[in-house]
Formats: structure tokens, C-alpha cells, sequence
């Protein structure tokens, strides 16, 4: 008879387990998938090569995002956390895989560049190793890996960790171009994810309401001699903190009040 659940994380690591062990992609478990996927670096994989995400760069090209603290979420293979350590910044980058950091940080001692590597899962980070707060957090692809409940992590990881005025900006996959589609419900029911979830811009709207909307669109095409990463089937958007919590705005911190409002109204 288990009767363990007392916290909130508790209640979170038993919705991840009912999903099928074989489609985790968010968990310390997951690390072996993730080193199995990058371990053929020569595969066709648009974003294995070592170009920036063209949004992130126009951020940075229109001085949307002033220097600082930076942190990239699933950093992969480096190619964001080189381009804001270049620019300037001072860079922390998190993933789950050993074998992608490996290469990142080769590329990284190749060009020069000081970027502080971690590995393991975000969210223990978060409360453990990372030390906001960062001016910029930055999540190509790691967002629409996890499950509907995991965005209760995700709303406190910036809560806790992005700086007032700061911003977060996001890749994701786009409703009608790729990921599931299936409701957040329907999701649990069929206890897969379907390599990852589809996002309308209404609902990127909806689940991070407590942020300023800089920019909203999809990813704009590169043709294969760009230096810049770009696939259309990619929403990016970025988003601001503000200064101050807008009057009846609640901070987005993991409560059982926050769970359960989520639960009736999962987006």
C-alpha cells in the first residue's frame, strides 16, 4: 500500500510515471535515450550542426535583449549557448545527455568560449545548482518535450530564476506542423507524449499569461548554406518579466492551488 505523496513534487513524479517509460524525454532518466540520439554526430539532423537559432539572433542583432546572465535550457550540442557566449554573455547551459555536452564543449574549448556546462535534469537544477537571476533564459526544444503537468515546473523554474525584466525565449513545435496534437488529457489516457507536443499561439499565450509578449511567429526558413539554424514548423516567441507583478497577477510558483487550477483548466 503506497501513501507517499506529500508534496507537490510528489504529485508530479507520480503523474511522470504514467507515462511510458520509453517516451520519457524530460527525466534524469532519459539521459540514454538522448546519448543514443546524439551518439551518430554525422546523422542529417538539422539542429546537430553548429548554427544559432535565426530568432535568438535576431534578438540579439535588434538589441532586443540586452547582455548579461544566461541560461539555455536542453542545450544540446551548444549551438546557442556558443552564439550568446560570442555576443557576450555569461552563460550556464543545461542538458540531459553526457554525449551532446561532450561535443559541446568541444566546440566550445574549439572557439574559445567560457559557457558552464551542467548536466542533468532542469528542474533538480533549479533548486539545486543554478543561481539566477539570469537576464535571458533561452529554450529551443525542451518545452514541447514535456508533459502537461511539467509546465508547473516550467512556470516556477522562471519564476525562481529569471530576473525582473528579464526575458525567456522559446522554439517549439507548431500546431499543424508538427507534435501531437492530442488534448492534455487524451495525452495521459494514451500515456505518450508522440515525440513531442504541438503549441497553438493562443495556448503559448495562455500558459506563460504572467509575462510581457515581445514577439510571437514562426521560425523563419534558412536555406542550407545559412549560418543560422530555421525550420518553419518552429514557433519562437519571446517574452518579458515585468519590473513589477501586474496588479492580480500571481507569481507562477508550484502550489497545490496551482495544480489543481490547472488540472480544471489545463489550456
Amino acid at each position: 500500500m503506497d501513501r507517499s505523496i506529500r508534496t507537490v513534487e510528489d504529485v508530479l513524479r507520480l503523474l511522470d510515471g504514467l507515462f511510458a517509460s520509453g517516451g520519457d524525454r524530460w527525466t534524469g532518466g532519459a539521459a540514454g535515450w538522448w546519448d543514443d540520439f546524439y551518439a551518430d554526430r554525422d546523422r542529417p539532423v538539422p539542429f546537430f550542426a553548429a548554427k544559432p537559432d535565426e530568432n535568438l539572433v535576431s534578438y540579439l542583432d535588434r538589441g532586443l535583449v540586452p547582455r548579461g546572465r544566461a541560461l539555455d535550457l536542453g542545450c544540446g550540442l551548444g549551438r546557442n549557448a556558443l552564439l550568446l557566449a560570442e555576443r557576450g554573455f555569461e552563460v550556464d547551459a543545461v542538458d540531459l545527455s553526457p554525449a551532446a555536452l561532450a561535443l559541446a564543449e568541444e566546440r566550445a574549448r574549439a572557439a574559445g568560449l567560457d559557457v558552464r556546462f551542467l548536466r542533468g535534469d532542469v528542474f533538480a537544477l533549479a533548486a539545486d545548482s543554478l543561481r539566477g537571476p539570469y537576464r535571458l533564459i533561452h529554450d529551443s526544444g525542451c518545452f514541447h518535450h514535456l508533459p502537461p503537468h511539467r509546465r508547473i515546473s516550467h512556470l516556477a523554474l522562471l519564476d525562481r530564476l529569471l530576473a525582473p525584466g528579464g526575458y525567456f525565449s522559446l522554439a517549439c513545435f507548431a500546431a499543424g506542423r508538427m507534435g501531437s496534437e492530442l488534448s492534455d488529457a487524451d495525452l495521459y489516457r494514451a500515456g505518450s507524449l508522440g515525440g513531442g507536443l504541438a503549441y497553438t499561439p493562443e495556448a503559448l499565450r495562455h500558459v506563460f499569461a504572467g509575462l510581457e509578449e515581445i514577439e510571437l511567429r514562426a521560425m523563419r526558413s534558412q536555406p542550407p548554406d545559412s549560418a543560422l539554424f530555421g525550420e518553419p514548423f518552429l514557433w519562437t516567441a519571446l517574452f518579458r518579466r515585468p519590473v513589477q507583478r501586474r496588479p492580480g497577477r500571481a507569481p507562477a510558483r508550484v502550489t497545490f492551488a496551482t495544480v489543481g487550477r490547472l488540472a480544471r483548466d489545463p489550456g
